[in-house]
């Protein structure tokens, strides 16, 4: 995930050979902590540090992951209701004159299309929600501004 076994010597700043046994499954030396912290950190992705959670009944818990999936909701949410009154007005005009043209039709059916696919990521985030049980949005509208309730 760093660019192969020179480049995490690099990174590590231990040799190639080391980084070389490290990398290989039946060698029974453990990748010492500040080579994984240097690891996890180039890469981005706390793999080592996961396992190490996992082998004790353990899960890692991202906190922005968490407060996004709140902003994914509000979003999600309100991107579905300004398609939805895309596809609303648009077939409203379309069927006003009680003549639905070739040209309205393709419209209204990308709109139908873009709300589909928008109805699809608010569920995705509704999900998100469910498997957590459920919680406080933590956003709070305060003298008309829109505040994420941190100080």
């Amino acid at each position: 995930m760093v660019g192969g076994i020179e480049r995490a010597a690099e990174i590590s700043s231990v040799s190639k050979s080391h980084v070389g046994r490290m990398n290989n499954a039946t060698d029974p030396e453990l990748m010492p902590i500040s080579v994984v912290f240097a690891l996890e950190s180039e890469c981005g992705v706390p793999l080592v540090t996961s396992a190490m959670a996992e082998l004790n009944g353990r899960r890692l818990a991202d906190p922005d992951a968490e407060r996004a999936a709140d902003w994914n909701v509000l979003a999600s949410y309100t991107d579905v209701v300004r398609k939805a009154a895309d596809l609303t007005s648009g077939g409203a005009m379309a069927i006003a004159d009680m003549v639905v043209t070739p040209a309205e039709a393709h419209k209204m059916d990308r709109d139908a299309a873009e709300l589909q696919r928008g109805i699809g990521q608010l569920r995705q985030a509704l999900a998100a929600v469910i498997a957590r049980g459920g919680e406080r949005v933590g956003l709070h509208l305060v003298k008309g501004e829109l505040r994420d309730g941190t100080v």
